[in-house]
């Protein structure tokens, strides 16, 4: 007989997808979209409709291994769960009793997000322990900060309320790759008059459907927001009555918009005026109108600041609180588990320093003392494919004194540089509770297989570590459905979002909504400090931060570093892979096949100068190092700015030389940190890009 399993897609994606799994004879034979998930709607991403190669993928791990060869040699002898953690527990011990508990480092993010396996894995067992703890910030922790300081909450509206709208600015953000669910409601809002104005320095997948494409050079997007407030306001086409009852720092705001007059603004942006103009009229005389936004726009140095300054832009024009209005990030804010539940806390040893993970490299070669790193688990990420500035990652990984742990489901590029390496499960061989962040519903993901080999789930191995090193406690102990459990009935008791909502209703496979009301803010109530929009922010000012929405004008200072000829720098752009999430199915060899050879994208007038030809093998280059890729020259970036998607394992590198090892576009990007919240700054990157010799 054939089951049907209900699942959830466990991938980094706001769309959070349910599938259906069928299974015969403990082994999954198909994998299809839930029909019946309004999201979803039968439908999967060209990233997960091939997930079964992924889960009998033949490099799949399905034991743990320990190195016996040097550091990346490859070398690997198979050994027992119990002699693993056994190993594991005391090289610890011996640390904590030399350095103590900081001296561990726990390394992960959200390559399986879930409850479960990412959110409680994250903290409960590592807070017990002591270690040191992991500021997670290489994603959205700007904007995070940016939106909830203005808006007091990450709430947006569900993709259906983009019916409702006349004007979309998608700015910095590529749906179509990156979130591809909300397609078909961009499409009908189309279809029934709306606009789309993508505002991005590359000309999308998503950008080539819009009725107007907008290329600001990177970085620069917080200086066109201004400029746009500059114009509505000048031109009384704003909502003073708005600001004044709804707004803190208003007037103190319209001040500082003085300084950015169109003519300066153009100068920043690569703009010409009219289009500064154009779209600040068309944006303040279209209602309602909707910003979408997502966290590649602010992974540069005034990340921060950037989205501070596009929050204001519907609070000028009186666009909060609209259906079809406003601004649309993150549903993540609806509902916040409860923190004495994921954690505990309250029997925990104090919290130990933080380590941001965008500084890992940084942090093992010597940046962080007092204790010095000694040990690394990594799991749910794979940091020399995905982290910046991945060559000093791989100088400090080459430490004889580290010892490195990572557990995976394939040796990446990061496990092959580990000492030990545990294999772990996939979503069809582990139980976790899902909530989406682009949508508002809750789904349960059910184990559908016995797991491959030995591959144990994050969870199951943290109850393991937890036993070895004398932790007894029972929420330490518990199985993934009492942890859903506990921590929906503590949350429960003071957000209504989950109300009627209970584990059982969960595991009928049926996603639930949670209960909010839609759109964001209709009350015009926000939970700020004063109630309403904090165009000056107090928060920041307590941080130490600008409080006022402001242009920085940041970049990366370029080092006398000039290659092989003395051309300009130019700008590089990381964003997502179509195929790929982040280095997550970056070994799949249908996905590899589609996404086609690592590439780099470079506008006909910059490979003029450089005399390269589409097809061309180049060299792109700063003082980060090095890596090989294939031009295409291509109008559909600007010019001063070049585009190689992340994602791509440095192993596989198809450009790699005998006794080489392979590289990808990570051992370039930039490890400084943004304006706000230890933010990522890929985006802030500069290159130089010659002609590969043959």
């Amino acid at each position: 007989m054939i089951q049907s399993i209900h699942g959830v897609c466990p991938h980094d994606c706001p769309d959070t997808c349910s599938f259906i799994t069928e299974v015969k004879d403990n082994r999954a034979v198909n994998l299809y979209g839930d029909p019946h998930h309004p999201i979803t709607q039968g439908w999967l991403c060209a990233k997960v409709r091939p997930y079964l190669e992924h889960v009998y993928h033949p490099d799949r791990l399905l034991y743990p291994l320990k190195r016996v060869g040097p550091k990346g040699s490859g070398q690997w002898a198979r050994l027992s769960w119990d002699e693993a953690i056994a190993e594991i527990a005391e090289r610890w011990q011996q640390i904590i009793a030399r350095y103590g508990a900081a001296a561990i480092l726990p390394y992960s993010y959200s390559g399986t997000l879930g409850l479960v396996q990412m959110s409680v894995t994250n903290g409960r067992f590592w807070n017990r322990l002591g270690a040191s703890r992991l500021q997670r910030a290489i994603c959205g922790n700007a904007a995070e900060t940016a939106v909830e300081a203005t808006l007091g909450a990450r709430h947006s509206p569900s993709y259906e309320e983009v019916a409702h709208s006349r004007l979309i600015l998608i700015w910095g953000h590529n749906p179509a790759s990156t979130a591809p669910h909300f397609m078909p409601s961009l499409t009908a809002a189309q279809r029934e008059g709306c606009q789309v104005v993508v505002i991005d320095p590359r000309r999308t997948r998503t950008a080539r459907g819009a009725d107007w494409h907008v290329a600001p050079l990177p970085g620069s997007d917080g200086a066109l927001a201004l400029g746009m407030a500059h114009v509505i306001v000048a031109e009384k086409l704003h909502q003073p009555d708005w600001l004044k009852n709804h707004t803190v720092g208003g007037p103190e705001f319209q001040e500082r918009l003085v300084d950015y007059p169109p003519s300066r603004v153009a100068a920043i942006t690569g703009l010409k005026e009219k289009i500064i103009l154009d779209l600040a009229r068309r944006y303040a005389t279209t209602t309602p109108s909707l910003i979408k936004i997502s966290d590649g726009l602010q992974r540069n140095l005034q990340g921060g600041q950037t989205i501070r300054a596009i929050c204001a832009l519907p609070a000028l024009t009186g666009q909060y609180g609209l259906r079809g209005g406003g601004l649309a990030y993150s549903t993540s804010g609806y509902l916040q588990w409860d923190k004495a539940a994921l954690h505990h806390w309250d029997e925990c040893p104090p919290p130990s320093r933080s380590v941001n993970m965008n500084r890992l490299g940084a942090a093992l070669t010597g940046e962080v003392t007092d204790p010095p790193i000694l040990s690394l688990y990594v799991f749910g990420a794979n940091p020399m494919a995905s982290s910046p500035n991945v060559g000093l990652i791989a100088q400090g990984l080459q430490r004889p004194d580290l010892f490195t742990v990572v557990h995976e489901l394939f040796l990446t590029d990061t496990a092959d540089m580990a000492d030990l390496v545990l294999p772990t499960t996939s979503q069809l061989e582990q139980t976790d509770l899902h909530k989406g962040y682009g949508h508002t519903y809750l789904a349960y993901n059910q184990a559908a297989i016995a797991p491959l080999g030995e591959c144990k789930s994050n969870w199951e191995v943290m109850g393991l570590l937890a036993t070895a090193m004398g932790f007894h406690e029972t929420w330490l102990h518990q199985t993934a459905d009492e942890v859903i459990t506990e921590i929906l009935t503590a949350t429960a008791a003071h957000n209504s979002a989950l109300s009627g909502i209970t584990l059982d209703k969960l595991k009928s496979g049926e996603a639930r909504p949670l209960a909010i009301k839609q759109p964001p803010f209709a009350d015009l109530n926000f939970p700020t400090p004063s109630g309403k929009v904090e165009l000056y922010s107090t928060a920041l000012v307590a941080q130490g931060l600008e409080p006022l929405p402001s242009y920085l004008n940041m970049a990366e200072t370029e080092s006398e570093f000039l290659g092989k000829n003395d051309l300009p720098a130019l700008t590089l752009l990381t964003g997502a892979a179509h195929h790929f999430v982040s280095s997550s199915l970056a070994n799949q060899g249908s996905l590899l096949a589609r996404e086609g050879v690592p590439f780099l994208e470079i506008h006909p007038t910059d490979a003029t100068a450089r005399h390269i030809a589409n097809g061309d093998g180049v060299m792109v280059e700063n003082e980060r190092g090095s890596c090989q890729l294939q031009a295409i020259v291509t109008d559909t970036v600007r010019p001063g700015v070049v585009v190689s998607p992340k994602g791509r394992w440095g192993k596989l590198d198809p450009f790699a030389t005998n006794g080489q090892n392979g590289r990808n576009i990570n051992w370039l990007t930039s490890d400084a940190l943004g304006d706000m919240a230890g933010q990522s700054t890929f985006h802030s990157t500069r290159v130089w890009v010659r002609r590969k010799e043959d």
